[in-house]
């Protein structure tokens, strides 16, 4: 195993740390294909009943995933991108297949790749510490390892705000959005962690008793113009809203969502829209492999990962720089299946 993901047996359990903590544990090639491993072993050991997933040291539970090398890779040749992608995905994918019972505890920040763990599990712990988000195009990225699946899946038009805005969320929000599956206050998870080793086979009765009622969730007062604003699965659409609306939390929106790639929020979109209607998460994966495949070697990414990581002014210049600018013609080529001896396979 890799030293940046920590793995043993405790009781009856498996447990899987994250330890990259300079990097808040984002994910790497290695890692992924580490994880993807251990759980194909214990898959079939009767010992282990049930995975946790947490992290080490630090202030996240995953950050996302190793974004400077994608960047570097989607430069040349993409080749390394797409390995990555193709093992965080079999990964993502074998949790969601996985037969044993698993819980991932979102104990600080859980965004990308940390959303790509966390959503296939059973039981998601959300605590006062979780800051989730999908910040996808705010780098000409999208909302990948399963984003069309599950945001889609979320109520109303709460998938389509988190997708285009990379709105951080809350443990409350998680809650409430149907992220979380329970609401633990971080100071009593080493003892949750503890009880579900010594019995696994009762995870949900101990979950259950820790769990707390949250602060109230503040997305919900907003949800009307959440559902109201966003409701166009059109880009150009939802613009129109935001500024006829003219409010104050409107014109906020409006304003966050010109500092994101016109051309990822609408994959994002289509992501979602098209996600609705999967009904195998293999065959989401293999979609958001294309689609990765393709935007990793786009201008959009390599601008945004130089704006944002490498030269930190914030200030990208997005190619095409407007929604109109956008055309159906570049999002069927992103969207483009890739040929049966390059497409994502489960493991």
């Amino acid at each position: 195993m890799s030293d940046e993901v920590l793995a043993f047996a405790e009781g009856h359990v498996g447990r899987i740390r994250l330890n990259r903590p300079k990097a808040i544990h984002a994910l790497t090639t290695a890692m992924c294909q580490a994880i993807l491993d251990r759980l194909a072993t214990w898959r079939t050991n009767d010992g282990v009943r049930a995975v946790l997933f947490d992290h080490a040291e630090g202030r996240g539970f995953c950050a996302g995933g190793d974004i400077r090398m994608l960047a570097e890779s989607g430069a040349k040749d993409g080749v390394e991108a797409r390995a990555f992608f193709h093992a965080e995905y079999r990964m993502n994918h074998r949790l969601f297949t996985y037969s044993k019972p698993t819980v991932a505890f979102m104990d600080g920040i859980t965004m990308g790749g940390g959303v790509g763990i966390s959503l296939p599990c059973k039981f998601r712990i959300a605590t006062e510490n979780t800051r989730f988000a999908m910040p996808e195009t705010g780098i000409g990225l999208f909302p990948d390892v399963g984003g069309g699946w599950y945001l889609s899946r979320l109520p109303r038009r709460a998938g389509q705000f988190l997708a285009l805005t990379g709105a951080r969320i809350d443990g409350a929000e998680c809650l409430y959005l149907g992220l979380a599956t329970h609401y633990i206050p971080a100071a009593a998870l080493d003892e949750v962690k503890a009880k579900i080793a010594a019995d696994p086979s009762a995870i949900e009765a101990i979950l259950d008793a820790f769990a707390e009622e949250p602060p109230p969730a503040r997305i919900a007062d907003n949800m009307e113009r959440i559902d109201r604003l966003f409701a166009s699965d059109r880009l150009e659409d939802i613009y129109a809203a935001l500024e006829a609306d003219g409010s104050d939390w409107a014109q906020k929106e409006l304003a966050t969502l010109k500092t994101k790639s016109p051309q990822t929020m609408k994959v994002a979109l289509r992501l979602l829209k098209e996600g609705a209607q999967m009904h195998n998460f293999a065959d989401e994966m293999r979609q958001e492999y294309a689609v990765g495949a393709h935007v990793v070697q786009r201008h959009d990414f390599l601008e945004g990962v130089r704006a944002v990581i490498i030269d930190k002014d914030n200030a990208p210049k997005w190619n095409p720089a407007t929604p109109e600018e956008v055309t159906e013609h570049m999002l069927d080529t992103i969207f483009a299946p890739l040929s049966d001896d390059e497409a994502w396979t489960p493991a």
